[in-house]
């Protein structure tokens, strides 16, 4: 029988945002440098202009062409990274009913559900988005992860070997394999796994916070907060070492409470 995370853990559809929280400090970037973000307003609000400019076109060519996969896709993506999930799903839905063969809607489509919390979902339509003879190393880390949101950590990891045989050594999946075994509180294990990940990619901020969440539950606090300060200025590295002691905290009293 496979251990189960609320012994240690919140189940999985609570714990994880609050590591993405963590990791990206509310942001939907992705990359250390949209993490850290430019000092100074001017180039903050032009960014902002940027992006509003490039959202308007999108939105005027997917509303021209509503039934281009390739538009569809684009603009989804782009959907999801300014936080409209909804809008995203529904959007690449309506693309998907129209091209329902199409495994490059299919894969935006399962991640744009993911986002949106449809984790049983999101790991059928990923499912349909490739072949065992054919399979894709990032829809397999993608249906590990809808599955560990769902609890089913053992199965998740089946899915993360099999990528990590095409990929190995692949940090974006190492990190998901690290929190799958933190989620069965299997500690040292994620340790291990997310240290590997961290050697492979210092740069990923994900990545770091994960690791720096896992030795914080060891107890070794001290530890941690130096991997959450690495590269950050000053007042981010604060916030961030507040937001790891604080769900530091929440777990030694989720741990009491049982």
């Amino acid at each position: 029988m496979p251990k189960r995370s609320s012994l240690a853990f919140p189940p999985a559809r609570l714990l994880l945002p609050a590591l993405i929280a963590l990791a990206l400090g509310g942001c939907q970037t992705t990359s250390l440098e949209d993490v850290t973000g430019a000092l100074g307003g001017k180039t903050e609000t032009a960014g902002k202009a940027d992006a509003k400019s490039d959202m308007d076109g999108l939105r005027e060519r997917y509303r021209a062409k509503p039934s281009d996969p390739a538009i569809a896709i684009e603009y989804g993506k782009a959907l999801r990274d300014t936080g409209q999930r909804a809008q995203a799903v529904a959007v690449l839905e309506q693309a998907v009913l129209a091209h329902p063969s199409n495994k490059a809607l299919l894969a935006g489509y399962g991640r744009a559900l993911a986002d949106n919390g449809n984790f049983q979902q999101a790991f059928d339509v990923l499912g349909r988005a490739h072949s065992p003879e054919d399979p894709d190393w990032r829809i397999l880390s993608a249906q590990g992860a809808a599955l560990d949101q769902l609890g089913r950590n053992e199965e998740a990891q089946q899915y993360y070997a099999t990528a990590l045989k095409i990929v190995p050594d692949e940090p974006q999946v190492l990190s998901n394999l690290g929190l799958s075994y933190m989620l069965q509180n299997n500690l040292p294990r994620a340790e291990q796994v997310l240290g590997r990940a961290h050697q492979r990619n210092q740069n990923d901020v994900r990545i770091r916070a994960n690791l720096a969440l896992v030795l914080g539950l060891q107890g070794r606090e001290a530890e941690a907060e130096i991997l959450v300060k690495a590269d950050l200025p000053p007042d981010q590295a604060a916030a961030k070492v507040t937001a790891l002691r604080q769900l530091l905290a929440k777990k030694q009293q989720q741990r009491a409470e049982k």
